[in-house]
């Protein structure tokens, strides 16, 4: 079955990681008794492999997709490989090869996770060989406390930083109080947007379901050793390597309340149009990263959607119904799609009321 001009719709991809979480996952996938468990993440559209010490025999993070209509699996690293400009653009093709550089998740924390810190694209490159950091964003999607206010929190940058050698005993005696410290927790609700730069510290606080955008990279310093019980090898702490190279990831730039209002919460911006009650805004496009753009869209009728670039959509309130090539396909929400480049124009149709859709695409 030929994958040209045909819905690439993205089943649950649960990936294992070092903390617990995933209820809410458990639940939209129709499991009987939800639980936390260590399957916490679902990739999206996903061509990076994940890296879990101990699970390296396993072929972890890769999306197997469904083409149209078809209900069998289908590699999507191995279908963009073989097309990659169908599905990528000739230019984004021309500037980084077949590669998505792009990663897109769910993740739904049942606990604080690690704090830790993730190189930037430019140290990736000069010191460990690699084509990509891990500058990545958050779009909050909901949040496990009751109620009308209700909200989570995350830890990002420094508030108070500590010197390199404070840091250094601090991690080397795990005193994670001393380390907490240094922060203040950023209060956040469901359709909240912000950038973490590669370098800056940080750490998503429990009870939140958000939607990940991130560098296609699985590289990470973490500087807190145990979570939930849970007590991470030592190689799988600073990538293998000791607590100096960890401390040389870090930015140690202090963030307080104007910068994190400028530099890390994303403000919504009109970009387009599109009639009937209908528009998109930007969450994070140029001023932010060149890194990923992040769209929203508002459906209250029906819109045909034509782009030239590859967009992984998230329903993220609501549902619609997508027509392409012939093919109706209805999707509810937190269901998800991927838009080849090449598909050609898309009908979406707002089913029973407005919707929201959340577009990432890789970069420019």
């Amino acid at each position: 079955m030929t994958h040209r001009h045909k819905l690439i719709l993205l089943p649950p991809n649960r990936v294992w990681r070092t903390y617990p979480g995933g209820r809410t996952l458990d639940t939209l996938a129709g499991v009987a008794a939800p639980a936390d468990s260590h399957f916490s993440e679902d990739w999206i559209a996903s061509t990076t492999r994940a890296v879990n010490r101990g699970r390296e025999h396993l072929v972890e993070g890769i999306s197997a997709v469904r083409i149209g209509l078809d209900p069998a699996p289908h590699d999507l690293a191995a279908l963009i490989a073989r097309d990659p400009e169908y599905f990528l653009g000739a230019a984004h093709v021309r500037k980084y090869g077949a590669e998505p550089q792009l990663l897109v998740k769910f993740l739904d924390s049942g606990t604080r996770l690690h704090f830790q810190v993730h190189p930037t694209r430019e140290f990736a490159r000069r010191v460990l060989g690699a084509p990509s950091g891990k500058t990545e964003a958050y779009y909050v999607l909901g949040t496990r406390e009751a109620g009308a206010e209700a909200s989570g929190y995350i830890y990002v940058g420094f508030q108070r930083p500590p010197t390199p050698a404070q840091l250094r005993a601090w991690i080397l005696t795990q005193d994670i109080a001393a380390i907490e410290a240094c922060f203040d927790p950023i209060p956040v609700r469901p359709g909240d947007a912000f950038i973490i730069p590669g370098g800056t510290p940080h750490a998503l606080g429990a009870g939140v379901f958000m939607v990940e955008i991130q560098e296609p990279s699985d590289l990470v310093i973490r500087f807190e050793f145990e979570r939930a019980g849970y007590v991470l090898p030592e190689a799988a702490r600073f990538m293998g390597r000791d607590v100096d190279f960890a401390l040389s990831v870090f930015n140690f730039a202090p963030l307080d309340a104007a910068a994190l209002a400028a530099r890390v919460r994303c403000t919504p911006r009109r970009i387009r149009d599109l009639g009937a009650e209908s528009w998109q805004e930007e969450l994070i496009g140029p001023a932010q990263t060149d890194c990923f753009r992040v769209v929203r869209t508002r459906l209250a009728g029906p819109v045909v959607k034509d782009e030239t670039s590859a967009a992984i959509a998230i329903v993220t309130s609501g549902a619609v119904t997508a027509v392409v090539g012939g093919e109706s396909h209805r999707l509810d929400t937190y269901e998800k799609c991927l838009f080849p480049a090449g598909l050609g124009p898309v009908q979406l149709t707002p089913a029973g009321g407005a919707a929201e859709l959340l577009e990432c695409f890789p970069p420019a």
